[in-house]
């Protein structure tokens, strides 16, 4: 017998911590970033020619899901590169992938 989902989440400062992220990836544009980055650090450049919008559109994204703390960054020379900083992030992408796509 299944256990009942009444105590998934029993803090109430976990449930905001989930709310704000969910949120945030919640965007199509931003939903696109996260899937083409997986688990792989991605310069901003080849974000903008994945997802096929202007670098401004690109970056004002990136910043809000960095501010949420889903994305880090790094430096490289001149380029800068993204990637998802937890794990649990890559999970839930995962699983959205197996439960709304089709392939």
């Amino acid at each position: 017998m299944a256990e009942p989902l009444n105590h998934l989440m029993a803090k109430d400062s976990d449930i905001a911590r989930a709310a704000r992220c969910l949120k945030a990836m919640a965007h199509p544009l931003r939903l696109k970033i996260l899937c083409t980055l997986g688990n792989r650090s991605v310069s901003v450049q080849d974000i903008v020619e994945a997802v096929g919008t202007s670098q401004s559109n690109i970056s004002q994204h990136l910043a809000i899901l960095r501010d949420k703390g889903i994305l880090a960054h790094k430096k490289v020379a001149n380029r800068v590169y993204y990637y998802v900083d937890d794990d649990r992030t890559l999970q839930l992408i995962q699983m959205m992938k197996d439960v709304f796509c089709e392939d």
